[in-house]
């Protein structure tokens, strides 16, 4: 089936030649990566490709995903990388190293484990960075471009919520002060001292009423530090570390804890309710901001799919 979609002219004459040229390109290539599927603004697409980002796709999403989807997809991805060019917006190859090695470090194997365990998938490294390579590219062309689109005010929030029906989330957040204490241990210390440092918290604990207090003895206690106070509410912290601050009495600090630092502690100068932002706030506004994004990446590249000139050969 042939099927050619030109909404951007080109001079009929560079057609061939740029064919010719894509087939000089992959001269030393297997066979199979000659064979050319599909042209997108002159860049073409070949078999390899197809069964490349298959496996690829097949890797990652545990499903064997239709051959036209994938096709779509490189086509996508080829029109993102012509448009980044575009607006200078181009990642070098140091860029997408970083983001190779940082999917590795998260997977928590080395970047050479990666390319062994994709080699053994019969997927190339290259596979995996040219999608990389697209989605970076893409998300910095619709987050600059649409900045002020994608934006989400808490009126927008607060409406939402109004929405749902639920408006004891205006106010159900709570704002958190404190300051960590650290009375420090040092390396390869014995676990006698470490037990004798974890003691004297617990004296210590009996002893501050407040965050005065606690600032008074600790800036002058050998061997233990006091940092500045920080501001947290419940959207920024983990749900036991919201269930201690709220079972702590204000003024008072929190059960010793063995850190990397020695033993440490929190005294909490303040709680109080905060319409500043809630989890289920956050949740929202970041529910709302994916589907604005979502809604405009789709519109912009339906814009630049029918500016494109995509041509299928052999399909």
């Amino acid at each position: 089936m042939r099927a050619t979609t030109m909404t951007t002219r080109l001079p009929v004459f560079r057609l061939p030649l740029l064919v010719l040229a894509s087939v000089l390109v992959l001269a030393g290539a297997p066979a199979r990566a000659q064979n050319i599927v599909v042209m997108v603004n002159g860049d073409p697409i070949t078999d390899f490709d197809i069964e490349q980002r298959s496996k690829l796709e097949q890797l990652t999403t545990q499903k064997i995903p239709g051959r036209q989807d994938v096709i779509n997809v490189l086509i996508d991805d080829k029109i993102k990388l012509k448009e980044g060019k575009k607006y200078g917006v181009d990642p070098g190859a140091s860029d997408i190293g970083q983001s190779y090695d940082g999917m590795a470090q998260r997977m928590r194997i080395s970047p050479d484990q990666l390319t062994k365990s994709l080699e053994s998938k019969g997927v190339r490294p290259d596979t995996l960075k040219n999608r990389m390579r697209s989605e970076m590219v893409w998300t910095s062309l619709v987050r600059g471009r649409f900045k002020e689109k994608l934006l989400i005010s808490e009126k927008d929030v607060a409406d939402k919520v109004r929405e749902g029906g639920d408006e004891k989330l205006q106010i159900e957040g709570t704002e958190y002060k404190m300051q960590p204490i650290v009375l420090i241990v040092p390396r390869g210390s014995s676990a006698a001292f470490q037990e004798t440092r974890m003691k004297e918290a617990e004296q210590y604990r009996s002893r501050v009423g407040s965050c005065e207090e606690a600032n008074s003895l600790f800036r002058s206690t050998p061997n233990a530090t006091i940092r500045d106070s920080v501001t947290k509410t419940t959207a920024d912290l983990p749900e036991g570390l919201r269930k201690v601050l709220d079972d702590t009495a204000i003024g008072h600090l929190t059960a010793p804890e063995v850190t990397k630092s020695g033993i440490e502690m929190v005294v909490l100068c303040s709680r109080k309710p905060t319409t500043i932002d809630t989890p289920k706030k956050r949740e929202i506004r970041e529910k709302m901001y994916t589907e604005k994004y979502e809604k405009t990446q789709r519109a912009y590249l339906d814009e630049l799919r029918k500016a494109a000139m995509i041509e299928y050969r052999n399909h």
